[in-house]
């Protein structure tokens, strides 16, 4: 894969969690007299103006490379049930790991400065699951590793 590919790939997975993460910050409360659903509330409102920062970074550097930037899809396809915190909680840590395969992806494709950002993006999202719920993985966004 060229670094210009994985770039579009890795602007693809930034439209999809782009919008994932908009239907979970409406699936949350913003103020709630439990702190635990308030801090996923703010993790999942970061997570979002995160992910769009990133989107936008790499519009950017697709555009730089002298590509037409992959466009978002229409619609994607949202983890069921999403009915509790904990539904939520469980969708926003898958989301976060395939926005990270999709920067370990870019690691792996991009030299100098370029993988760089990757590798910055790639510890972003790391620390965002983790941030999340999950649990530390040895490689994130490389389970084949781990």
């Amino acid at each position: 894969m060229t670094e210009t590919e994985a770039l579009q790939q890795t602007l693809a997975a930034e439209h999809a969690a782009v919008s994932v993460f908009a239907v979970f910050r409406g699936r949350l409360p913003a103020t709630s007299a439990v702190a635990a659903t308030s801090a996923l509330a703010a993790a999942v409102a970061t997570a979002y103006a995160e992910h769009r920062a990133r989107r936008d970074d790499l519009t950017a550097q697709v555009r730089a490379a002298g590509e037409e930037p992959v466009v978002a899809a229409p619609a994607y396809r949202l983890p069921e049930p999403l009915r509790t915190v904990a539904d939520v909680r469980a969708a926003a840590q898958q989301a976060e790991d395939a926005a990270a395969q999709a920067y370990a992806a870019l690691v792996a494709a991009a030299t100098g400065e370029g993988r760089s950002w990757a590798v910055s993006a790639l510890t972003a999202s790391a620390v965002r699951q983790l941030t999340l719920g999950a649990r530390p993985t040895a490689f994130p966004g490389a389970p084949e590793l781990g």
